[in-house]
Order: C-alpha cells, then structure tokens, then sequence
C-alpha cells in the first residue's frame, strides 16, 4: 500500500471526523450518522495501516482520533455495580468454564505427581534426609510440631492476609507469564505440588498423613483449584500464541489475554475465601470432620458456580472478554 496515496485519499474524512468529536455543542442527527460513519472508516483505515504500512506518527494520530470518536459514540462509560454483577454473574464463571478442558487435566496430572512423589519420600529415607536432618524432620512432623503450629503461629486475621497476598500473587504470575509459551508456568506449578508432596511424604513416614490432611484438606481444596485454573488458562494463553486458531495471533492474544486478566481479579475473590478459612477455620478447635465438611462444602459451592452458572453463560455466548462496545474496532481478515 503506498502511504502517500492513501492518506491523501482519505486526510478529508479524517479532518471531518476531528471536526466532529471536538464540537462543543450538541449533533444533530445528520452529523451524528456522519459521526458513526467516519468513525467505522476510520477504525478501518487505522486496522489497514497497522497491518500494511505501519506508521508511529499517523499510527498514533489515528488511534487518538478513534479514541475520541468511540467515546463519542458510545458515550463516557463508568464502571457500576451493574459492571460487577456481569462479572461475577456471568463473564468470570464463563471463563473459568471455557477453560475446564485446560485446567481439570492440569488438577488430575498434578495431584498425581504429588502423591508419587509424597509416597518416593515417604519409602526412601535417603530422600528425606536429602531434605532435613533427622531432627530438624522430627521437629516438622511430631504432634504439636511446626506443621501443625503453622496455621496458629499468627493471628488469624493477619495470617489469612498473607496466605491470600501470596496465593493471589502465585495465581496472578501463571496468568499473566503464560504468554512466554506457558514454560515460567510449569515452574511455579512444580514449585506447588513439590510442596505439597515434601508435606505428604514427611507425614506419611511419620505415621501422621490423616493429620496433614486435616490440616491441609480444609483450606486447601479451594485453594489448589484456584491454582489449577490460573496454570491451566497460563497454559491456554501459551498455546494460543502457538496456534491462535481461526483468529489472527493478535486478536487471538488480546480476547484470551483479557478474559485473563478479569480471571486474576475473580480468582483473587476465590483465594481470598480459601485464605479466610486457612486463617479461621483450619487452626481452629473445630473437629476434623467438621473443618474437613467446610472445605468440601466450599470446593463444591464454587464448582457449581464454575459449571451450572459459568455453563449457563458460556452457552449464551460470553467468553469472559469485554463486551463488543467495550473493545476496539477491529476489520475482518481473510482466513
């Protein structure tokens, strides 16, 4: 495409639209048909550039001027508690859904390679003592010891505060760092379930698994979901930079990337309910089977949200991205 050319053919309808959308007074209905017209144009025009002839100056212009003309059309949007409600009614539970095919095998594979390797420390005492001096390891697994303590070593409301930072930060890092091919997402994956396996098989050697699990199992059944999605969608957005499909790369990034960022922000609530139970439930002088039944009750209540709820939408079409006047105008492309 020569530059030159096309600018020249189309500077008047952009000057046109400037004039518009910097107009104090109110359009009347011709104008405001002429705004939307040349707005589409535009948009258009400014999608051709940047696939064809890209230009940081006019590139730039043309995306202020599309800017301004879309929040001429559509109006000044603010966020409501209408916006919320979508959100956690239908846009996070539908993604949470689209992406069940990524993240449940992803739960599957990883419980897995926990319990293996729990029960490779748990027969080898090699191994353990690779891990801890004999009684550095009694110090961790005896009744009253730090496993135990762990949980009531803080206040409980502080603790839950830092169980939740942390748990959000680790979720939001596999949400985000998926688009490096998925690779720095299987790292804090591993770095999770090697946890979780030092703790099944220090336990396990002791004698004391069905104590572990006590402690484990009432917070940390919502918890390890909520970071079974955020790897499981990391991975996703890592494989759409591989094969966007249908889409182009970029669209294809943009929508998945979106819909993650908004999965961050629901998986922060998710985590912020497993943390308040790590903080007040689990070291709590509750029975066994009653803070075990909190977190089977809370892990079922939120898949029931993810697959009736998050179904639900899914099947009327949301996908967790912005809705269509919320996203930048796109021209269609050829497959």
């Amino acid at each position: 495409m020569d530059l030159d050319v096309f600018v020249a053919a189309h500077r008047a309808e952009w000057d046109r639209l400037d004039t518009l959308v910097s107009r104090r007074r109110r359009l009347n209905g011709t104008e405001a048909d002429e705004l939307v017209t040349l707005y589409q144009r535009t948009a258009t025009h400014l999608s051709l550039i940047q696939s064809s002839a890209p230009d940081p100056q006019l590139t730039g212009r043309l995306s202020q001027l599309v800017a301004r003309a879309r929040s001429s059309v559509t109006g000044t949007r603010r966020t409501s508690w209408r916006d919320a409600a979508r959100f956690l009614g239908a846009g996070f539970p539908a993604a949470v859904y689209r992406s069940r095919h990524w993240w449940v095998p992803t739960a599957l594979v990883s419980t897995a390679l926990a319990a293996l390797i729990g029960w490779w420390i748990a027969v080898h005492p090699e191994v353990r003592a690779t891990i801890a001096a004999p009684d550095q390891l009694r110090q961790l697994t005896r009744p009253g010891g730090e496993y135990e303590t762990y949980y009531s070593s803080h206040p409980a409301a502080s603790f839950a505060a830092q169980v939740w930072t942390n748990n959000a930060q680790a979720a939001a890092l596999c949400l985000v760092l998926g688009v490096f091919l998925g690779l720095p997402v299987l790292w804090i994956l591993f770095q999770n379930v090697l946890n979780l396996a030092v703790g099944i098989g220090l336990m396990t050697s002791a004698g004391r698994l069905d104590t572990f699990l006590g402690l484990i199992l009432p917070h940390g059944l919502l918890e390890l979901t909520a970071v079974f999605i955020a790897a499981g969608t990391g991975l996703r957005l890592g494989w759409t930079l591989i094969d966007p499909g249908p889409r182009t790369r970029r669209t294809a990034m943009a929508e998945e990337g979106r819909a993650a960022v908004g999965m961050a922000i629901g998986l922060a609530l998710v985590l912020f309910v497993s943390g308040a139970i790590e903080g007040f439930v689990t070291p709590s002088g509750l029975p066994t089977w009653a803070r075990i039944g909190i977190g089977i009750t809370a892990e079922l209540a939120f898949l029931a949200y993810v697959y009736v709820i998050g179904g639900r939408a899914e099947r009327a079409g949301e996908t967790g991205d912005l809705s269509a006047a919320e996203r930048s105008a796109s021209v269609p492309t050829a497959a």
